[in-house]
């Protein structure tokens, strides 16, 4: 397979109070398509979040390595748009300034109008047209993260990072906005990467499933194909018979295996130094300042 994201042994610890390292995840090999789809699952706690993060440059790695586009990842950087559980968008800012923030940066060689037109054109795709010059405490949950959906596209990065974007949401919210997601997806089909906790939410959105292990040291332990034709209608999926053989699947597998890690050789893991204490969020938006 020819792959556009190669995740290669990648592993991260954080020091214990007994002195020893804790192993979060180890040796997590994962390659990904060009334009593709793919969900990471798997029990809170397992370290889904974690390899996310490393993979966004926001986190550092304590062994292995991220390869995109034939590039080795070396911090955050505007070629991957995260979206986080929490939309994290500036309170003083209105929709439209949160996400033109970042169109300045990235489109910095466009006029005014132009970067003007790619921040409306995205608040207007994910339903915000109404609302875009509403401040963050004027809008609800889910259209602040209509707005962070938004935001990432509008960067037009080679990857997407969502990290259980829906999380927060009721269920109404949660499968509306996943048809946003999935109709902006479908117009490039960037390559994705998702977290999620969700099995329905999974299998309605991805071309493949990564099931993750327990920790401690936890790392891929199934991948599950999803062969449903695109576009996709929840609908027909509902009513597929091969729908609840793969959520079975899935569920067994989180339920009895999630615990049995694959036999492979162990890499000698190396404690990081603890980066400085920033936000996340002052992180990925500084990262966005052209070099």
């Amino acid at each position: 397979m020819s792959a556009f994201l190669e995740i290669s042994r990648l592993g991260k610890t954080y020091p214990a109070p007994s002195g020893a390292a804790a192993i979060i995840v180890e040796n997590f090999d994962l390659k990904i398509r060009k334009g593709e789809f793919v969900t990471l699952i798997g029990h809170s706690g397992c370290g889904k979040s974690t390899v996310l993060s490393m993979i966004a440059g926001l986190t550092d790695a304590a062994s292995g390595g991220v390869i995109l586009s034939s590039k080795e990842v070396v911090g955050a950087g505007p070629d991957r748009g995260v979206v986080f559980q929490a939309p994290c968008l500036l309170p003083w800012l209105t929709a439209f300034e949160n996400v033109r923030l970042g169109v300045d940066q990235v489109y910095y060689t466009a006029d005014a109008t132009e970067r003007r037109q790619i921040a409306e054109y995205y608040l207007t795709v994910v339903g915000l047209a109404e609302s875009m010059h509403k401040r963050p405490a004027e809008l609800s949950q889910g259209m602040r993260q209509r707005c962070g959906i938004a935001r990432a596209f509008a960067l037009s990065p080679k990857m997407l990072l969502l990290d259980e974007p829906f999380g927060m949401l009721d269920s109404l919210t949660r499968y509306e906005l996943q048809e946003v997601l999935l109709d902006l997806w479908q117009k490039d089909q960037k390559t994705a990467l998702m977290v999620t906790h969700d099995v329905d939410e999974a299998l309605f959105l991805s071309d493949r499933v990564v099931m993750m292990t327990n920790g401690p040291a936890a790392t891929v332990g199934e991948i599950l194909e999803v062969k449903f034709p695109r576009p996709r209608s929840r609908q027909q999926l509902l009513e597929d018979p091969l729908y609840y053989e793969l959520r079975a699947q899935l569920i067994g597998f989180l339920e009895e295996r999630s615990h049995v890690r694959p036999t492979r050789p162990a890499a000698p893991v190396v404690p990081p130094t603890p980066p400085p204490a920033a936000p996340r969020l002052r992180r990925f938006l500084s990262a966005l300042v052209p070099a």
